[in-house]
């Protein structure tokens, strides 16, 4: 049995609540008029929502399909007609009168070309979904007269990102087939929605304007430039595993010493030869090796940047670098400020950073370092990428927050410049100028 305040109309409950909130044991209680406005305020709200979602439905279901059909050269023609009527029948002017039906008259007309139904399948494919800048990224559009009738010609519309690429479709008969090949730019990162196509009648005068979608929006990522770390420059990066540290273990591959059995050491590490010559069981101590883990800091700061051409190299540097990492099966880390990347593969990781947007930001690349000390705390390897406005002070900075015994390195991108190596206390600062000389830096480091 309900209690009476979770049944019946949104009336109903709110007398019940009215009375709650006034009536207290029986008697009546003082209540502060604001709260009687707020309970009022949100039984009517609960009350018109559905009302409003019901409206919203049926205005987008019935009305704006039709509205949207009329461009805005037809509704500043619409409204000159009814004006125009208005004021040859107020003052008795046959020419605004005649200038208003001839408006009509043209939207009368303009009906007929958008009226009927054209039948086609179409199908947008796109060679590559994933390109780097500079590559050409090429598609095709396929379109059959699915109908047993021939199609008058046509006009279908690709959106393309921020611009609109226009395809005209000949007379064709039952059957046919009729394919375009494009070519999308990819003169810089992004992430490109190509799609959906379109379909688009309209009237000579562009009153009218009917659009049909035959095809989903499809995603073309165009990912940062990145070049291959061959020869020493990988090998750089390759010898980083197995760095030793001074943690001793019991079972690895770097021996360190020997020291006397311990009930329930593994025997097999049992060294009989010193056993025979002491007379008691030693067994073999290793040094723990630490497998590579590479974490990259990249700021995407833009103050930091010089230049957006800095900030987008900044950015394929880090893709190099990543990228190699997860090709030789490393472990790795990258962190912006905005939060980390995906690093699963490599596929995800450049997909991440062609997402990449900078902005100027309080925060630093110092503290960018900060957070990565405290996200990754287990990387034997840190790279912070930066621009070339981020002083030698904050290098210092950032390199403080590195744990004793993991390897840090700086690649400060300063366009233009030759590739150099200097080091501040442990941190080796890489500065580079252009990106095919990141293999050059890295071979620095090596030395």
């Amino acid at each position: 049995m309900s209690d009476g305040t979770s049944s019946g109309t949104p009336l109903t409950r709110f007398a019940e609540r009215f009375r709650q909130l006034f009536h207290r044991n029986g008697r009546p209680t003082r209540l502060h008029p604001a709260a009687v406005w707020s309970e009022a305020s949100s039984t009517a709200l609960q009350a018109l929502t559905p009302a409003w979602r019901s409206v919203r439905d049926t205005w987008l279901k019935y009305a704006w399909p039709v509205l949207s059909v009329v461009s805005i050269l037809g509704w500043s023609v619409l409204a000159a007609a009814i004006l125009l009527w208005a004021t040859g029948q107020a003052f008795g002017w046959q020419e605004a009168t005649a200038a208003a039906i001839a408006a009509f008259a043209m939207f009368v007309i303009a009906v007929a070309f958008i009226l009927g139904r054209s039948s086609y399948g179409v199908v947008l494919d796109l060679a590559r979904t994933r390109v780097a800048v500079g590559d050409s990224a090429v598609g095709s559009i396929a379109v059959s007269n699915t109908s047993a009738r021939p199609l008058l010609p046509a006009a279908l519309e690709l959106p393309v990102g921020s611009t609109t690429a226009v395809f005209h479709l000949p007379r064709m008969k039952p059957g046919q087939v009729h394919e375009d090949l494009f070519t999308i730019p990819t003169a810089r990162r992004a992430v490109i929605v190509v799609g959906p196509v379109r379909s688009v009648r309209a009237d000579p005068l562009h009153l009218l304007r009917r659009q049909v979608l035959w095809t989903d929006p499809e995603d073309l990522f165009v990912h940062p430039r990145t070049v291959a770390l061959a020869g020493s420059a990988a090998g750089f990066i390759r010898d980083l595993e197995g760095m030793p540290t001074t943690d001793l273990s019991s079972a690895d591959v770097s021996f360190h010493a020997l020291r006397d059995y311990v009930p329930g050491d593994d025997r097999r590490h049992i060294h009989w030869k010193t056993t025979a010559r002491t007379n008691k069981l030693m067994v073999r101590q290793f040094e723990e090796t630490r497998r590579a883990h590479l974490a990259i800091s990249l700021s995407i700061n833009t103050e930091e940047y010089a230049s957006e051409t800095e900030f987008e190299m900044a950015i394929s540097v880090a893709a190099s670098i990543g990228r190699q990492a997860i090709r030789e099966q490393r472990e790795l880390d990258v962190l912006t400020q905005k939060g980390p990347l995906r690093c699963e593969t490599g596929r995800n990781m450049l997909d991440d950073m062609t997402r990449i947007v900078g902005a100027p930001m309080r925060r630093t690349a110092v503290d960018l370092a900060r957070t990565l000390a405290d996200t990754v705390p287990n990387a034997s390897v840190v790279f912070f990428v930066v621009g070339s406005n981020v002083t030698a002070t904050q290098l210092r900075s950032a390199a403080a927050s590195v744990p004793p015994g993991v390897r840090s390195l700086a690649v400060r991108v300063e366009a233009g410049v030759a590739p150099t190596r200097a080091n501040i206390a442990d941190l080796t600062v890489l500065t580079l100028g252009d990106l095919a000389d990141l293999a050059i830096v890295l071979r620095k480091a090596a030395a």
